[in-house]
């Protein structure tokens, strides 16, 4: 924490309840050009859609290590709950 100080003073920002933050994915401009890159060069991913009723077993395999695709929730599940 001492390089840390010696660029920020961080007792101010804990005062005012205030915050440094970063991220290690880009924004939204790069995220959309990764998109757009995939898009153009047909670069896709495997994907399970899986409805929401069956979160808990999407968790099973998860858990044990042993999922192939990328689970994604079909939000149009949520309104037949």
């Amino acid at each position: 924490m001492a390089a840390l100080s010696h660029w920020l003073n961080p007792t101010p920002m804990v005062l005012q309840r205030k915050s440094v933050a970063g991220s290690l994915i880009g924004g939204i401009a790069e995220t959309q050009e990764m998109l757009d890159f995939c898009g153009q060069h047909n670069i896709v991913s495997d994907v399970e859609v899986i409805q929401i009723q069956d979160i808990n077993h999407a968790c099973e395999p998860m858990l044990k290590s042993d999922v192939k695709y990328r689970f994604v929730i079909d939000m149009a599940s949520l309104k037949r709950g």
